[in-house]
């Protein structure tokens, strides 16, 4: 059944479904806000033609100088090929570098390059304006508690994963 309520002129509002089974369920929660911000990221990124997590990438690379592309894609729960494919185009704009490892030569490490900063920072503010109404929905102490839990929860996934 559809949720109804009225607004200030008393015309019927639809504010959605009843979610039924999936009110107390976290992932269609979860995927729900994802998507909702993933699109609206996707889309401050657009003018600039990286792919979809380029920002992450770029951010771990800055935090994890040296870091390898399975670290990273371990970090952002998603496929090596993946992050491959992310670290080749940033490499091709001048944004990051890769190279072999001295110590393990079957291991790339990966660094940003100034410009590669520049821009992770730039983009790092535009995702920041994308996530502003939660931000000015909830408390600082409630967006880290949001954080917090999220991290939780993916940490308990990652450890509950057959080997």
């Amino acid at each position: 059944m559809v949720a109804e309520t009225r607004d200030k002129s008393g015309e019927q509002m639809v504010e959605g479904l009843d979610l039924g089974l999936l009110g107390d369920s976290i992932g269609p929660a979860v995927r729900h806000l994802r998507n909702l911000l993933t699109s609206r990221i996707v889309a401050a990124f657009e003018p600039y033609g990286l792919r979809s997590g380029s920002h992450s990438t770029m951010a771990l690379i800055a935090a994890n100088p040296g870091c390898s592309q399975s670290d990273i894609a371990r970090n952002i729960g998603t496929d090596k090929s993946i992050v491959v494919a992310i670290v080749d185009d940033l490499e091709k704009n001048g944004l990051a570098e890769r190279r072999r490892s001295t110590e393990d030569r079957r291991r790339n490490i990966l660094t940003l390059t100034g410009k590669g900063s520049e821009l992770m920072l730039e983009l790092d503010s535009m995702g920041r304006t994308v996530e502003q109404p939660i931000r000015d929905a909830l408390s600082p102490r409630e967006v880290q508690q949001l954080i917090d839990l999220t991290r939780r929860a993916v940490d308990a996934l990652m450890a509950s994963e057959p080997d």
